[in-house]
């Protein structure tokens, strides 16, 4: 899998004919509506099965491991599939990278020369 980071190199360049363009933003338009439709899944089947655990049980029984256990899991893999379309660099991107480098080079310049 791509990181966003290099997906949007990648689109960037001029090396690309329009045709290839089109074919990296097609793709990545078709993970992120993969993931939108996984997130109403989740939501929507999740819902339904507290509901209907709500409706069925008194208060004791709806508070166990056992009702919530199904949205935790899938929340993780949710969670995981998020991070394969949208980036594992998120908060410290190559950018963020690159900018605090430039920063502590500037810092270290200005140091020196005081």
């Amino acid at each position: 899998m791509e990181s966003n980071g290099k997906f949007f190199n990648e689109f960037k360049s001029d090396t690309f004919n329009t045709d290839e363009r089109y074919n990296l933003a097609y793709k990545r338009v078709k993970r992120i509506k993969g993931f939108y439709i996984h997130l109403l899944v989740y939501v929507l089947v999740n819902s339904f099965l507290i509901v209907q655990i709500y409706n069925g049980s008194n208060d004791h029984i709806f508070w166990r491991w056992e009702t919530f256990s199904t949205a935790l899991f899938w929340g993780i893999g949710l969670g995981s599939h998020w991070i394969s379309v949208f980036g594992r660099n998120i908060f410290f991107s190559k950018d963020w990278e690159n900018r605090k480098i430039q920063e502590f080079l500037d810092k270290e310049k200005k140091e020196k020369w005081e």
